[in-house]
């Protein structure tokens, strides 16, 4: 597969469309030069949101022809199409669409490679505060603004027993539905928050500890979050605490799933959901 030399032109790549794709929208969110719609599914998508997608994608082919694609705002096929795919990119061009609308600015653009069905680079730009988040595997987390670009990592509890531990929490989900999986044996702080993957991404540099996804997500919502969590000390696992699959499933929907900070809490004991949708119905 590829070599150290090539992740690092591949990463070059990735935020680079990142950057061009949130400019972009970044540009159409403030000027409100974007149209609305929903899909069959009822969830939120825009123009913006296939800006974005045509400027990544069209990037992406261009610089590697021989790398297919997969995005939230394309039709990626059946499973028996792509089964084989030994490495592909896998694009979530604005996650965040419903605060897109709701013009908190907590969207982003989320870009990943997965080689061998697990994610080896994951980029997440964040236009509205002008914010990289990226790793490669086995090269650390990092996040690169105007002022800096510095390592990141999962921040760690002063006790693991009795420290004060911070939820990423949506803005659009009930409080309660989250605090309720959340064992009583802890004190909790509430971080709200707007996309997944910036939750994430709060995770991976310390200001949060942990974020539990109830509901329908993407693969492309995770995979760019999945290296960079993973690289900064944590993890993102199903609700279950079983490994998330990437490209095994024809639906390419998630489970519910966690995105854990400090490795060294017992995280089975603090989250207490374990409901888990089958979605291997397709597979």
């Amino acid at each position: 597969m590829s070599t150290e030399a090539d992740i690092r032109t591949l990463l070059e790549l990735a935020k680079r469309a990142a950057r061009e794709a949130g400019r972009v929208a970044l540009r159409l969110y403030d000027t409100e030069d974007y149209e609305h719609f929903e899909k069959a599914d009822e969830s939120p998508v825009t123009t913006a949101d296939y800006r974005a997608n045509e400027i990544i994608t069209t990037l992406l082919a261009e610089e590697t022809p021989d790398i297919p694609i997969i995005s939230e705002e394309q039709n990626n096929g059946l499973l028996k199409d792509r089964e084989h795919w030994k490495r592909y990119w896998l694009i979530d061009p604005i996650d965040g669409t419903q605060e897109f609308v709701a013009r908190s600015g907590d969207f982003a653009i989320n870009i990943a490679l997965i080689e061998d069905n697990q994610p080896v680079i994951g980029v997440i730009y964040w236009p509205a505060g002008d914010s990289m988040y990226y790793a490669s595997k086995g090269q650390g987390a990092f996040k690169e603004t105007p002022k800096e670009d510095k390592a990141i990592s999962v921040r760690r509890l002063d006790d693991p027993k009795d420290g004060v531990v911070v939820i990423a929490i949506s803005r659009r989900q009930a409080r309660d539905k989250v605090m309720s999986k959340m064992s009583d044996k802890r004190i909790y702080q509430t971080l709200p928050l707007g996309s997944c993957s910036l939750k994430a991404c709060f995770i991976a540099e310390g200001k949060a500890d942990v974020f539990l996804r109830i509901g329908t997500t993407g693969e492309w919502d995770t995979g760019a979050s999945q290296c960079i969590v993973t690289e900064a000390g944590g993890k993102i696992l199903a609700a279950n605490f079983e490994p998330l699959t990437y490209n095994q499933r024809n639906t390419l929907v998630n489970p519910d799933f966690v995105v854990l900070g400090d490795p060294d809490v017992d995280w089975r004991e603090v989250v207490q959901h374990q409901q888990l949708e089958d979605n291997n119905e397709n597979h």
